[in-house]
């Protein structure tokens, strides 16, 4: 009989967070004024702008100094490769990150200021282009999501909410690769807190994977037609899924115009959040029972492409 992939636990979690003391911060947890019952995970305020921190630098932290000395190398559409290159700078080795060609202007210039190298190639190339850097480097391979110590330092996340908010009931998550809920709902499992992942309708291929029980992809065509740029992940990972399927409660989607609708709410309370970081929050307003309770939306990131916030706040 074949078994599935090992999941993350707990004790990793907890493991990660010891690696993440005094590099990644601790966000509060902030009530969102005009609804009730949500609070906010304010992930936002991380120094790189988004939670990708967590998990890059314990993916790189884990690596041997030797094997971290030839580089590290992955692929990514901003937010990613922002944390790996800012751990990169802070561990004091070479980091190249492979950048769809549809990737935000702004988040790609921000790589670049940490000191990444960067390759552009056409979003369907960019795994394969990271694995013919690594190829060519001798560098390490650290994943946006569908590793276990990317997704054990996302977990972190989770184990804060826990311990700030004892008697929270569910906790709604931005879904793209599934890195973020994997950790969250592994931190959680077994506590009766209720994990559910969000995602825009037109990247929708969790939601429909959790129905189908099987992992399905979108085409790269269609998730991108999203503002959400950081969650048009075609599929989730071989190893988030299975975290998923086994973990998570729901999957539930929302139309743009909710994500803009959440982004102005945000805003105006001071929440500068992307159009991902919008989206658990999107999920609260568009869902009015998931919010019913004490519940937590992660806002995930703020570094939002400046087009698009002038155009939603303009509204």
């Amino acid at each position: 009989m074949t078994t599935g992939p090992a999941l993350v636990t707990r004790a990793d979690v907890d493991a990660a967070a010891a690696v993440l003391d005094g590099v990644a911060v601790r966000t509060a947890v902030d009530p969102l004024p005009g609804v009730p019952g949500l609070l906010l995970k304010r992930e936002d305020t991380q120094p790189i702008g988004a939670f990708k921190l967590r998990g890059a630098f314990h993916a790189a932290a884990r690596l041997s100094p030797a094997v971290r000395a030839a580089g590290l190398v992955t692929h990514s559409s901003g937010n990613h490769g922002r944390a790996l290159a800012w751990a990169a700078a802070r561990l004091g080795v070479p980091c190249t990150v492979v950048v769809p060609d549809d990737a935000v202007a702004a988040k790609v210039e921000a790589m670049a200021a940490l000191g990444a190298r960067l390759v552009r190639v056409p979003a369907d190339e960019r795994e394969s282009a990271a694995d013919a850097v690594v190829a060519e480097t001798g560098g390490a391979l650290v994943p946006p999501y569908d590793h276990p110590d990317v997704i054990a330092g996302q977990g972190t996340v989770g184990a804060e909410i826990a311990s700030q908010i004892p008697d929270v009931d569910r906790v709604l998550v931005p879904v793209g690769g599934g890195g973020l809920i994997s950790g969250i709902a592994a931190a959680l499992a077994g506590t009766g807190v209720s994990v559910v992942g969000v995602e825009p309708e037109l990247a929708g291929d969790a939601a429909e994977s959790k129905r189908a029980g099987r992992p399905v992809r979108w085409e790269r065509a269609r998730v991108a037609r999203t503002a959400a740029d950081g969650l048009r992940a075609a599929r989730l990972g071989d190893l988030t899924w299975p975290h998923v399927q086994a973990l998570v409660d729901d999957v539930v989607t929302v139309p743009e115009a909710a994500i803009a609708r959440a982004a102005r709410l945000l805003h105006a309370a001071g929440v500068p959040a992307e159009a991902s970081g919008a989206v658990a929050t999107a999920g609260a307003l568009e869902h009015p029972a998931l919010a019913g309770r004490r519940t937590v939306a992660v806002v995930s990131g703020r570094n939002a492409d400046p087009a698009w916030v002038a155009q939603v706040l303009a509204a």
